[in-house]
């Protein structure tokens, strides 16, 4: 796979990341028997397996179940973790905690900042975190008090870098104004179906500051997919059914899955983007992979773009 940087630093060598959020197969950690964990044991190992080496985690995902799985699989093939770049975030917390009339909220205070991080290690099974991120803005984001605790992350060995997730370029040069070292990556939901990202500075910001963007939901939650049938159905108007064919016709040409097509889409900006698969197939997985073996030339590439506007270009 070709070599690809997150920020400032050379460690990644590849272009896609496997989103563990799924590998268990439910949101309830109560749920999780025998055969989630060896369902969740494979698709990580064939993300592994495939060439995938940065992976994608965040403490709310099964409330840390997610975390749990891939720490298992760690402990069976130790030799693993040196090939891998582990990445987690912090800073949602449920409903009902810690007291029952405690709202859904967001939180990025310096306690709550360090004390999720060593439950992520534990669970994880490591010493180091590769990348730890601030999950979603926080409104009550204190800079300072958020750089505290990130420093003192980094002095103890418990992080190596950091980045943000679902941040706008404003709260991204708020944050980083304090920090002392670089944001390496923000985590952003992007695809042919939401396109924000491309218009309202995020993508340039990244370029801008060497911050790699990491795309979550890379196939809009499926509906990009191989699997998603052009039907008439109300999730679909007509001119999203244009995109689907023209991706089918993309597919033909390059002699390769819709999938794929939608992956090598986002691959092709400048700012090297890194999407994250999330399926917990292993058949899946592995078929993803060939994005990185691909480049869409810019004609087409504009020709996505048109019929993911639904509009002409001005």
């Amino acid at each position: 796979m070709r070599t690809q940087k997150i920020g400032k630093s050379d460690i990644v060598s590849s272009r896609l990341s496997y989103g563990c959020m799924r590998v268990v197969g439910t949101w309830n950690p109560n749920e999780i028997d025998d055969a989630k964990w060896e369902m969740a044991e494979k698709a990580i190992l064939a993300a592994y397996e495939s060439g995938y080496t940065l992976f994608d985690h965040a403490d709310i995902y099964c409330r840390g179940g997610c975390e749990s799985a891939f720490g298992r699989v760690l402990k069976k093939v130790p030799s693993m973790r040196k090939d891998v770049i582990i990445a987690t975030k912090c800073g949602i917390r449920f409903g009902g905690e810690p007291s029952p009339d405690s709202p859904h909220r967001y939180d990025f205070s310096k306690e709550h900042i360090l004390w999720s991080c060593d439950q992520s290690l534990e669970r994880l099974g490591v010493e180091t975190i590769d990348i730890y991120q601030l999950h979603r803005p926080d409104l009550l984001m204190d800079p300072q008090e958020v750089c505290e605790a990130f420093e003192i992350l980094h002095k103890q060995g418990k992080v190596r870098w950091f980045g943000v997730s679902n941040f706008l370029p404003s709260f991204v040069s708020c944050l980083q104004a304090g920090l002392p070292f670089p944001l390496v990556v923000n985590q952003v939901e992007i695809h042919p179906r939401r396109l924000n990202c491309f218009y309202d500075g995020t993508l340039d910001q990244c370029i801008e500051k060497d911050i790699t963007p990491l795309s979550w939901s890379p196939l809009a939650g499926g509906k990009l997919g191989d699997n998603s049938v052009i039907a008439d159905d109300e999730g679909f108007a007509e001119e999203q059914k244009a995109l689907l064919k023209l991706m089918d016709e993309m597919a033909s040409k390059y002699g390769v899955s819709r999938t794929v097509i939608a992956l090598a889409w986002l691959m092709k900006h400048p700012s090297k983007i890194i999407p994250i698969v999330g399926s917990a197939k292993p058949e899946n997985i592995k078929a993803a992979a060939k994005a990185d073996e691909i480049e869409l030339d810019r004609e087409d590439w504009y020709k996505l773009l048109v019929a993911a506007r639904m509009k002409p270009l001005p």
